[in-house]
């Protein structure tokens, strides 16, 4: 049995790697796997609307921390977060495809907000975490509906049930939310400005070799295969995990509170070429990931090639 430990992941992001855990198909492909909790000791800082972008800031927080301190050997998040991610690390990690899970995300404001369009957002401090998916998520959706000089974005804590919690108290107007947050923020009253979907990927120590990363995506896709088959069955990991986190409110919905159009699975795969050129130049256009020279630096791709053929 082959021993991979793998960074713990909340359903939005990770829900097929969860089912296939709890349904031993990382088993049935000769794969131990071990959880590093990546939220041990982790200590949250309030909105800081002076923190205006990610630059300076610790790509690690959460996401790849375990691995880069030597306690994983994968992790997934958000694929821009990774691009940058990727670039800093110190243990020589790599992308080595796109995870399973599509992410909804969205920009939502409180009750009593007068805000009703993305274009009221102009010039108006949107809390997001950087680094992950949403803070990148927020800048997408934004630039679409005013210049890019007044789209403003500021620090937020990295749990989605935190930033929801800062609207709702006024220390910031609009957040970024993922699921199940945003259908506990409609139900509380708040209204959704945009949302999309957006990509993850999943990044790799060289420990994990090619024959590894195969048997891993073999069972991700009977994960996606079973989850697809019977959507509702699985919809109530978006409730349990957060209510075993301690957040009350989450607690409290039922699974009919949420969407099923919101949690979208598919095969995990290799990132397209050309949307890597030009996820990567979009990074370099708001200032990020500018150390990199090629795209080809930021991903393992005979690891990433043989492993999808692999699993096929």
């Amino acid at each position: 049995m082959k021993k991979l430990t793998l960074e713990t992941t909340a359903p939005f992001q990770g829900l097929p790697e969860i089912v296939a855990y709890e349904e031993g198909l990382f088993e049935k492909e000769g794969l131990q796997i071990d959880w590093a909790d990546r939220h041990k000791g982790a200590k949250y800082e309030p909105v800081a609307t002076n923190i205006i972008a990610p630059q300076g800031l610790d790509p690690f927080l959460s996401h790849g921390k375990m691995l880069e301190d030597g306690k994983a050997d994968m992790y997934n998040a958000c694929e821009w977060g990774n691009y940058c991610r990727v670039q800093e690390t110190g243990k020589e990690s790599r992308q080595v495809g796109r995870r399973a899970i599509i992410t909804y995300g969205a920009i939502a404001v409180g009750p009593k907000s007068s805000i009703y369009t993305p274009q009221q957002l102009a010039d108006v401090p949107v809390g997001v975490p950087f680094y992950f998916g949403t803070h990148y998520l927020a800048l997408h959706l934004l630039e679409g509906f005013m210049p890019r000089e007044m789209v403003k974005v500021c620090s937020a804590p990295p749990p989605s049930y935190l930033r929801l919690q800062a609207v709702l108290s006024g220390d910031v107007q609009a957040a970024t939310l993922t699921e199940p947050h945003i259908s506990l923020a409609e139900k509380l009253g708040c209204r959704i400005i945009c949302s999309a979907f957006y990509h993850g990927t999943e990044v790799a120590s060289d420990r994990v070799d090619a024959e590894t990363y195969a048997a891993f995506n073999r069972a991700v896709r009977e994960a996606v295969k079973r989850i697809n088959a019977n959507k509702s069955a699985y919809m109530h990991h978006f409730i349990d995990f957060h209510a075993q986190q301690g957040e009350t409110e989450v607690a409290k919905l039922r699974v009919s509170d949420l969407r099923e159009s919101r949690v979208i699975v598919t095969d995990p795969s290799p990132i397209p070429v050309e949307e890597l050129q030009r996820t990567v130049d979009w990074l370099k256009g708001w200032g990020m990931l500018e150390r990199t020279q090629t795209p080809a630096a930021l991903v393992n791709d005979s690891v990433q090639r043989y492993a999808h053929i692999a699993a096929e």
